[in-house]
């Protein structure tokens, strides 16, 4: 489906970006990994992922709240496979604090990782896009890109910011073959997750299923967590010639919280 594509996820060693990089390469799309992690595991994960694919992957570990970083990583990838045709923005981080009380560094730490790099990611990968004609950009924005949470006011605020940039790229390209969409996902069960399960069930003194259908996925009227295979099959649907005519979409996936 995507064969003779290259596409690049920002944080995909783990979670929800190594769920959309497996299903690209599945796709076979080339695939330029990115995110932090030890070397031995990262080296593993790209090899097997390049078992499964009719192209190739690779891995740059640029620090995407840098935009040095993020520039050199879109011109290592073309050089590599000769484009970047995909590109998938989703890196993340998180912070939780009442607003009078949020440290001003974890503030602009959330905007780097989640909006900035988002930005210079696009305005790195634009050109050759344009002169192709031709180019995916899918940003895995959230719930929160949607509705708002108390304490969570950096993560909100960047996704919101998220899908407004999807909306102006998306007209600023409307003419040509490029589409930019975002993706919110409700509650997925990552490893970054699962860690707030256990801190929650500790702090609660709860058990562990009373915990995720209590207090994690309260606002989710499934009371299911949202699969990251689910997510993958989205974005690769993004990524085909039947989506050329959606752009500027912020798609839920989330379990009807966003329905309310």
């Amino acid at each position: 489906m995507l064969r003779n594509k290259t596409a690049i996820v920002t944080g995909s060693t783990s979670g929800i970006g190594l769920g959309i990089a497996r299903a690209l390469a599945h796709a076979g799309a080339n695939v330029m990994l990115n995110g932090f992690g030890d070397a031995a595991e990262i080296e593993k994960i790209r090899h097997a992922l390049g078992t499964t694919t009719s192209g190739r992957v690779l891995h740059h570990s640029a620090d995407v709240g840098k935009a040095e970083d993020i520039v050199a990583m879109v011109a290592a990838t073309e050089q590599a496979f000769g484009a970047v045709d995909i590109l998938v923005n989703n890196a993340g981080i998180q912070f939780v604090a009442p607003v009078d009380e949020f440290p001003g560094e974890r503030w602009t730490a959330v905007q780097d990782i989640v909006l900035n790099s988002t930005f210079h990611a696009i305005k790195a990968a634009l050109p050759g896009m344009k002169r192709r004609n031709w180019g995916r950009i899918v940003n895995v924005a959230s719930a929160h890109g949607l509705v708002a949470s108390p304490f969570k006011s950096a993560y909100v605020a960047a996704k919101h910011g998220q899908i407004g940039l999807t909306k102006t790229v998306a007209l600023e390209v409307a003419e040509t073959g490029i589409t930019c969409n975002a993706v919110c996902p409700g509650y997925v069960l990552t490893p970054l997750v699962e860690a707030q399960v256990g801190a929650q069930a500790k702090a609660h003194n709860l058990s562990r299923e009373r915990v995720i259908r209590e207090v994690i996925l309260a606002a989710q009227p499934s009371r299911q967590f949202v699969e990251v295979d689910d997510i993958a099959a989205l974005v690769i649907f993004l990524c085909g010639d039947s989506a050329k005519s959606i752009t500027g979409a912020a798609i839920p996936i989330d379990g009807g919280w966003t329905a309310r």
